[in-house]
């Protein structure tokens, strides 16, 4: 499983990089039942990092990080992630720590991904 969970790190990567024009530094996924659980660290460029130096700041760049990647994903839907995992994405979540540059993203699948990719069936 952990080769699947590598290249699906890899996949989301650069799909951020493609859609948003910066990714993360290091994408590290984990598979649980229908979900791909994925820590995103190192997201935010040097000028959201200024803006968020102030509350207000901080509160737009996370919209931006939260709302906005989940509006990329329904807009330019990630084919690459469905065939990898012969699944078919249902549903996002995602939420981000500002000040510590973490994000947390999980991709919610038609079947159990988990059961599909574990080594010792």
């Amino acid at each position: 499983m952990k080769n699947y969970e590598l290249e699906f790190s890899n996949l989301v990567k650069a799909f951020r990089k493609k859609s948003m024009g910066k990714g993360p530094v290091k994408v590290t996924t984990t598979f649980c039942k229908h979900w791909a659980i994925c820590e995103l660290v190192g997201n935010l460029t040097p000028v959201e990092k200024f803006i968020a130096q102030e509350a207000e700041g901080k509160q737009i760049v996370r919209s931006a990080r939260t709302e906005m990647v989940k509006e990329i994903y329904k807009k330019s839907h990630p084919l690459e992630i469905e065939t990898l995992l012969d699944a078919k994405l249902v549903d996002l979540f995602v939420d981000i720590n500002i000040d510590r540059d973490v994000g947390i993203s999980v991709f919610v699948f038609d079947q159990n991904i988990e059961e599909k990719f574990r080594v010792n069936k």
